[in-house]
């Protein structure tokens, strides 16, 4: 099964969020409590962006929903797997790297806002984005993960 549909993976990216936000990354009535149908409506069906990198030395992409994809332009195969990195142009990369560095430092951050690149070279601001360690119940760090419903074109 891939992350896309993936019930344990929904648990990680909403129970890490919740414990280090202190706020649910789903509304109370998203697809009746059911971890499978969860699952499936954050990939298909939120009208929110939610993105989620490894633990790799140069972290790659291995979830983005369908919101993500269409801000990105990037289908699911095309990013599963991309360095994360490029959703930054390179002037805009270190600023990225404060970022998580941050992260991994605090467990989250909450109203971020940063520049982004989408496959087209279109350039977007990313605004009030939470960004959050993915820690799982036995306290392994698992990557980071990202969530966003503003942004606005440069």
């Amino acid at each position: 099964m891939s992350l896309a549909h993936d019930p344990d993976f929904l648990r990680l990216l909403a129970g890490s969020h919740a414990r280090l936000t202190g706020a649910p990354l789903l509304p109370e009535d998203a697809a009746g409590g059911d971890p499978a149908a969860q699952a499936r409506w954050l990939y298909e069906s939120a009208p929110f962006c939610v993105l989620a990198h490894n633990t790799d030395s140069d972290p790659r992409f291995v979830y983005a929903n369908q919101a993500a994809q269409a801000r990105f332009e990037y289908g699911w195969d095309e990013f599963s797997g991309l360095p994360s990195r490029l959703s930054a142009e390179a002037p805009d990369r270190a600023e990225r790297q404060r970022l998580l560095d941050a992260v991994t430092r605090d467990g989250f951050i909450g109203d971020y806002r940063g520049l982004r690149i989408a496959k087209s070279g279109r350039r977007f601001w990313i605004e009030n984005a939470t960004v959050w360690q993915l820690i799982d119940e036995a306290g392994i760090l698992c990557g980071q993960a990202a969530t966003f419903q503003n942004w606005r074109e440069e």
